[in-house]
């Protein structure tokens, strides 16, 4: 039984064994983060109170809004690339770590003078500088999880992820109690992620060992411009996530940020379930498309089929329960929290379906159209926060996120389409079914 098990979870002999194994490995590695990053996420903002939560929430955002433009899709095209050619993957690993260096190097020198224009709240400016480093360290050790994802070794990831963010929930938790501050909860963040990126530079080692032999020139220019649409699906979701955090500094208070950012922490939460699906099955669906495409669009017919379906209950509940969920979680001063999480929570009817369908876009190596699908959600997501923001304060900028949201994704849904002729409904109805 324990040999059968392990085989199950270390090797991959199928197709569904090895959606199987990544999926658990993903779901474990990202539930069990969640769950300890939530420990001080509730906590700090239970000490810290609304205004200081808001400042260190405001920072954090930044820093996650630097992260993805230092990446530009070229940890996706590592797990395309290295899934299609194995023999080709130092190579690629090696040349698109220095041009991450490369970006990392120009947007942290860039980033003390982009702070001074990016907040009026004193406390956050405080602790910006700090997190350059959680945005440093989160950069590479991405690259070495996107490694591991073209190994279909999602084992590796689980495990430094759990590792990264233990240490980020003791260090913080620690920090908090003795000192109390914003600050000191940002040196922990800083020191847990810097150590959960050597963590994961020791365990694929030897991939990195050979890192200046395997570099190659002429591989820039292609990686480059195959990575940067996908890049730009990315920072669509950092956009919807992090806009609205910023636009709320710029517009209101450090209170309602904090306010905000409660609702928005258990949303991020909610939106790991098709992250995980689609990565499991990105790698298998690079790998099938040139030989077997019909496999491919069946893949994704299910997966998107069963994401909906897991979607609608999770969203009626967040939004008949939302007040019992708020108090819950960071208690009855966060009252403010409720309706904006009830507005968000809709979000994950729009956001687990089009998960999947923008990776697959990346797949059928249609990603040039991610460029007009960013210029729709950063134009009316601006615009609709500078409307919103202003008479509705953080309801506003929870509805400017549905709808920015219903807008892009819409489109995503239509390209999609062209691509590849998905009969979802089908598939629902047989799963309903089964079920009943």
């Amino acid at each position: 039984m324990l040999v059968k098990l392990k085989k199950f979870l270390f090797e991959n002999s199928s197709i569904f064994q090895t959606v199987a194994k990544n999926t658990f490995w993903l779901f474990l590695g990202q539930i069990i983060s969640r769950l300890l990053r939530a420990v001080v996420v509730v906590y700090g903002a239970r000490k810290l109170g609304a205004s200081s939560w808001g400042a260190f929430s405001y920072a954090l955002g930044i820093a996650t809004f630097l992260t993805s433009f230092s990446d530009i899709g070229i940890n996706a095209l590592i797990t395309k690339e290295a899934a299609r050619e194995p023999q080709s993957k130092d190579r690629y690993l090696a040349t698109a770590f220095l041009i991450k260096l490369a970006f990392l190097i120009i947007i942290a020198a860039l980033a003390p003078l982009i702070f001074l224009y990016f907040t009026k709240i004193e406390e956050a400016a405080a602790i910006m500088p700090i997190l350059i480093f959680v945005f440093a360290f989160d950069t590479l050790r991405d690259l070495g999880s996107a490694l591991s994802r073209a190994l279909e070794k999602m084992q590796i990831e689980a495990f430094i992820q759990i590792f990264t963010n233990f240490l980020i929930a003791a260090l913080g938790t620690v920090f908090l109690y003795f000192y109390g501050t914003a600050k000191a909860l940002s040196f922990a963040y800083a020191l847990g992620s810097g150590l959960g990126m050597a963590a994961i530079f020791f365990a694929l080692k030897s991939h990195f060992k050979n890192m200046w032999k395997s570099f190659r020139f002429a591989l820039v220019k292609p990686i480059l411009m195959t990575a940067w649409p996908f890049g730009l699906l990315g920072l669509m979701g950092v956009i919807m996530l992090n806009t609205d955090i910023i636009m709320l500094g710029w517009l209101r208070t450090a209170e309602e940020v904090g306010y905000y950012a409660a609702a928005q922490k258990i949303i991020q939460l909610l939106y790991i379930l098709p992250a995980i699906i689609a990565i499991s099955i990105f790698p298998i669906m690079s790998r099938l498309i040139i030989a077997n495409p019909l496999s491919v669009k069946r893949i994704l017919e299910k997966a998107v089929s069963v994401s909906i379906l897991i979607a609608a209950p999770i969203a009626a509940f967040g939004i008949l329960f939302g007040d019992l969920i708020i108090n819950l979680f960071f208690g009855p001063e966060y009252a403010q929290s409720i309706l904006p999480f009830r507005i968000l929570v809709a979000t994950v009817l729009i956001v687990y379906p089009s998960s999947l369908i923008g990776h697959a876009i990346f797949v059928y190596d249609q990603q040039k159209s991610f460029a007009g699908f960013v210029a729709v959600a950063v134009s009316s997501n601006i615009l609709l926060n500078l409307l919103l923001i202003p008479p509705f304060g953080i309801n506003g900028a929870a509805a400017a996120t549905i709808l920015t949201q219903l807008m892009t994704n819409s489109l995503i849904w239509r390209k999609m389409k062209s691509v590849n002729q998905m009969e979802i409904w089908p598939w629902i109805k047989n799963f309903l079914r089964l079920r009943f």
